[in-house]
């Protein structure tokens, strides 16, 4: 089953669908089921901290691409904005080993693009809005990752029906991806019906075999509803969706006004933020180890219809079933 279209022929893979970068989520093997299966695997950077951990990580999906040649792409999300201090040296090691694809978050993704692009690497900037949109295609970017509402992380304010017309009424050169609230392939067929061409997907591979977070996580994805998904500014700093344990209820999820006011002054705001993303990083480590009963769990609104834990490549394959069925189905529908 393949769909073409300009992002599945920049990225040269068979199916528009990206597995989105999860922190503290994404590994290698999630990442391999899911080029095997014709998709682009993506991952955080940040998920690997220690000296060489990423090199490494890198070597070893470059060799898996060298050694299965056409099976689908990986990717790498940046987090670009100044808070980041791994930063700078993230980008080198990724220029050097040449990664294909690039995902840029919270910042500008200038630099990251001009160094990307002189080996052709592609890159979609993360957006919420026509403002982070602009100053992305300014800056030069291939394409969009339309984040919105109901996204995992940090997601966006506007729904994907009003933010993807938007950015290609206003961008129309630039392919346009979808990201907030998909695990189902009719999420895809409704995402291309206006507009877009393709989606990213985060919160469905949480329950995946392949994923090693521990049963206590994919247990809460599980259970919870997509009422249960709730926005918080305490773990990073940024708005983002967390499911609503019991711990994330006790810590609230408001910072308090001092916060608020060291986060915004220009002299505190960048050594504050970065203080609250690593009080954050080190909550999340701390919510997958066993038994600890202080669980902050990141997780888009799509938890609705994830009902078991099942291997990344059976994932894909009912995804993409769900997609050409959701096609026959509204086809079937409509008369000339």
């Amino acid at each position: 089953m393949k769909i073409e279209n300009s992002v599945t022929q920049m990225l040269g893979i068979d199916f528009p669908l990206i597995m989105a970068p999860m922190f503290l989520v994404s590994n290698t093997a999630m990442i391999k089921a899911a080029m095997a299966q014709g998709i682009a695997g993506t991952f955080p950077s940040l998920n690997y901290r220690k000296e060489g951990e990423l090199e490494a990580v890198l070597d070893e999906l470059n060799a898996f691409c060298k050694e299965n040649p056409g099976k689908g792409t990986y990717g790498i999300n940046l987090i670009v904005q100044k808070t980041n201090p791994l930063f700078q040296k993230h980008l080198d090691v990724c220029i050097a080993k040449k990664v294909p694809f690039f995902i840029t978050s919270l910042g500008s993704p200038k630099e990251t693009i001009e160094r990307a692009h002189a080996y052709g690497a592609k890159v979609f900037c993360d957006v919420t809005n026509l403002t982070h949109a602009k100053k992305a295609y300014q800056a030069g970017c291939d394409g969009f990752i339309a984040v919105g509402q109901g996204a995992g992380g940090h997601a966006g304010n506007n729904p994907l029906s009003v933010l993807i017309p938007a950015l290609l009424r206003d961008f129309p050169d630039k392919p346009v991806i979808g990201a907030g609230g998909m695990a189902r392939g009719d999420g895809l067929l409704s995402v291309m019906a206006i507009g877009g061409e393709g989606v990213s997907v985060g919160t469905l591979f949480i329950a995946s075999t392949e994923a090693q977070v521990g049963e206590a996580y994919k247990a809460e994805v599980l259970k919870a509803g997509m009422d249960d998904i709730v926005m918080s500014d305490r773990i990073s700093g940024t708005p983002s969706t967390i499911i609503n344990t019991p711990f994330a209820k006790k810590i609230g999820y408001n910072q308090n006004f001092i916060e608020r006011f060291l986060s915004r002054n220009k002299t505190t705001r960048k050594y504050f933020k970065m203080l609250v993303q690593l009080r954050g990083i080190k909550r999340i480590e701390k919510s997958l180890k066993p038994g600890n009963y202080n669980s902050l769990f990141i997780a888009g609104k799509s938890v609705e219809f994830i009902s078991e834990v099942l291997p990344v490549a059976t994932i894909i394959e009912r995804f993409k079933n769900e997609t050409f069925e959701a096609f026959t189905n509204l086809t079937s529908k409509i008369k000339n």
